[in-house]
């Protein structure tokens, strides 16, 4: 099921990496050109307010050892603020884990750009978060080696929607799991990297539809009857799919069927690592935002202004 192919492909693959414009990750990109507003439910929680929540588009330090203090006070707020939200049981995220989802996305995505920078960071930082940082700067530099710019054209062509909930998208991925034994974190990964958990509704240039991508033909074939649009069919199927071309024997075999690229392979299972390792990773990359690269550079087509 090649999905991530000529618009998509660069819209959903920048979605995670940031873009190749920002040579050091230091410069301000353009203001988004298209946003939705995150809907702020709570106060941020104390210790975001104490390190101060970042604002959306903040410069990112280039600086190893700054980089490596910011990485490490975002990551602490963050799952100190996804505890609260997931515990108070909302159903919107709160500001505070908008904002910090965000300014976590966009170190990774400079980390990315930059071998170097990364090799810096990841030395200064504790056993867990390093390896948590070694394996979301995998992913999104592979995903970026697949990305190519997109026009203005057709960046006003991208339709753009809110999420359905995280707890009700992880409940889906977690039934799925069960009926199929596929691991949720699997499922996870491949909406994250396909459709930034359907923020991007629009359609692939060869036809592949809905929030987990599927080709028509396929989701005859994988469907099991249901709305491609709707996420609990999509997963449902996406799981069948998989199943079907390998997991959970053989991970890398069923992921490579889904997309023919080992580039694709490798970031969905990094992600899924992740995911595995701390379950609260979910409410952030639920929290990503959408990137795309265009002549000028990188355009955030969606979260805070």
């Amino acid at each position: 099921m090649r999905s991530l192919h000529a618009m998509i492909a660069a819209s959903l693959v920048i979605a995670l990496t940031g873009c190749a414009g920002e040579a050091d990750g230091s410069a301000a990109p353009e203001r988004p050109a298209q946003a939705t507003a995150p809907s702020a439910t709570q106060t941020p929680s104390p210790q975001a307010a104490a390190m101060g929540v970042p604002a959306p588009d903040v410069r990112i330090p280039t600086d190893p050892v700054k980089l490596a203090g910011a990485l490490k006070e975002t990551s602490t707020a963050l799952y100190e603020a996804i505890d609260g939200w997931t515990k108070d049981s909302q159903e919107q995220p709160p500001q505070d884990v908008v904002l910090l989802s965000l300014h976590q996305q966009r170190i990774y995505r400079a980390m990315a750009r930059n071998t170097t920078l990364t090799q810096g960071v990841v030395r200064r930082l504790p056993k867990g978060l390093a390896a948590e940082a070694r394996d979301n700067t995998t992913a999104i530099a592979k995903l970026l080696s697949l990305a190519r710019p997109i026009s203005a054209a057709q960046r006003k062509k991208m339709r753009l929607a809110e999420p359905a909930p995280a707890e009700r998208l992880r409940g889906y991925m977690v039934r799925a799991e069960k009926r199929f034994g596929v691991e949720w974190e699997v499922l996870a990964a491949i909406m994250l990297v396909e459709t930034k958990f359907g923020r991007v509704r629009s359609s692939s240039s060869t036809g592949a539809q809905g929030p987990m991508q599927f080709m028509p033909g396929t989701w005859r074939q994988y469907g099991l009857g249901g709305d491609v649009h709707d996420a609990r069919d999509a997963v449902l199927a996406a799981a069948n799919y998989l199943k079907a071309s390998g997991a959970p024997r053989d991970y890398r075999r069923a992921v490579f069927a889904y997309n023919h690229d080992a580039r694709y392979v490798d970031a969905v299972l990094a992600h899924a690592r992740q995911l595995k390792r701390d379950a609260r990773s979910f409410y952030a990359f639920y929290n990503w935002q959408v990137f795309v690269l265009s002549a000028r550079g990188e355009v955030r087509l969606t979260g805070p202004r």
